[in-house]
């Protein structure tokens, strides 16, 4: 049956990380600080730790298990509050992995291999990788579209991600001829939402760089914060009046964005302060604002990993809560597509 009556979706806002450890200055910056912020306003903020998509390479199973705690007490040290947002690790959902198979049904196998990511993980092993390497854009697509989000906080290099996802939901309703799902909309805001290396401002900061020194950790002693960035590569000029004059210098704009995304400014307001000063001066000034913003994160987070009780209580509440929101939804969508419904 077509359904002409235009839906009308409660504004939700959904977005995850992996839990596969090491988080940087970068997830902070680029998600966290961002998670945080976004809630409280009309939209319901809905925050979860895929862990079904960690597996796709294998995981130490404790391993794993400490990282899922990790992340969790990440985002509540950064602010992400239990009481506000739905927060949860995907595995305690079951809704995810289903509705993640009935869009394996609606996605086309030539999508899953353009994927940008598949290829920089695959390499020249495809033959060699989990399935669930090349089809974790679809439960990508479930996470969000299992509580029909209409928008999601996503980082230049995610874009493609929720392009897909767009897809999937717009080949779905077309195909059915319903409005089951929004065309989720991306969020890209901030200064810093790419964070790049303090070792080469051309490299995005990841955990994975060889170079300890390269990143900012989210585990870092205040003293290993200021030493990394008092060492950060710059470049012998001073600094401009402006952003015009940071376009060939990527080093010295990456510490000018994470000054300014750290300090809630625009770069240009950072620049109109250090105008004509050089990195003596800018460092220690970056190195203490960092230290002030990034200790008591730090001091919170191994607060949070003293209780790894405490740490599966809260996510446990959260799945409950994401269940209550995601189960009619699943329901839904399988009475759409001739699935015989399994609850009342």
């Amino acid at each position: 049956m077509t359904e002409t009556t235009k839906t009308r979706f409660t504004p939700r806002i959904f977005s995850g990380i992996q839990p596969s450890g090491g988080l940087t200055l970068g997830n902070y910056l680029g998600a966290l600080k961002r998670f945080a912020a976004l809630q409280g306003g009309e939209a319901q903020t809905i925050y979860c730790l895929v862990d079904l998509h960690a597996i796709t390479v294998w995981q130490d199973p404790e391993t794993l298990r400490r990282n899922i705690r990790e992340a969790a007490a990440a985002f509540m040290a950064a602010g992400v509050d239990p009481a506000q947002s739905v927060l949860f690790n995907q595995s305690q959902v079951s809704a995810h992995a289903e509705m993640a198979w009935l869009f394996n049904t609606v996605a086309r196998v030539g999508w899953m291999y353009r994927m940008t990511q598949f290829k920089d993980k695959a390499g020249k092993n495809t033959e060699n990788v989990s399935l669930g390497l090349l089809a974790y854009p679809a439960l990508m697509a479930a996470d969000i579209l299992t509580y029909q989000a209409t928008a999601v906080p996503v980082g230049e290099d995610q874009k493609q991600h929720l392009e897909l996802t767009r897809d999937i939901a717009a080949k779905f309703n077309h195909d059915y001829g319903v409005e089951q799902f929004p065309i989720t909309e991306p969020l890209i805001e901030g200064v810093a939402t790419k964070v790049m290396s303090l070792r080469d401002g051309s490299k995005k900061m990841s955990k994975s760089d060889p170079s300890d020194a390269s990143r900012i950790n989210l585990t870092d002693s205040a003293d290993a914060i200021a030493q990394k960035i008092r060492k950060a590569r710059t470049d012998a000029d001073p600094l401009p009046g402006s952003t015009d004059g940071l376009k060939d210098r990527p080093e010295a704009r990456n510490l000018v964005n994470i000054y300014a995304a750290l300090a809630d400014e625009t770069p240009d307001q950072v620049l109109a302060r250090f105008e004509g000063q050089g990195f003596g001066a800018f460092k220690p000034a970056l190195a203490d604002l960092a230290v002030a913003s990034m200790e008591p994160i730090t001091r919170r987070m191994n607060d949070y990993m003293a209780d790894p009780a405490e740490i599966d209580r809260i996510l446990g509440q959260g799945a409950v809560r994401a269940d209550e929101i995601a189960t009619p939804i699943l329901e839904r969508t399988k009475e759409i597509m001739g699935l015989l419904r399994t609850r009342p």
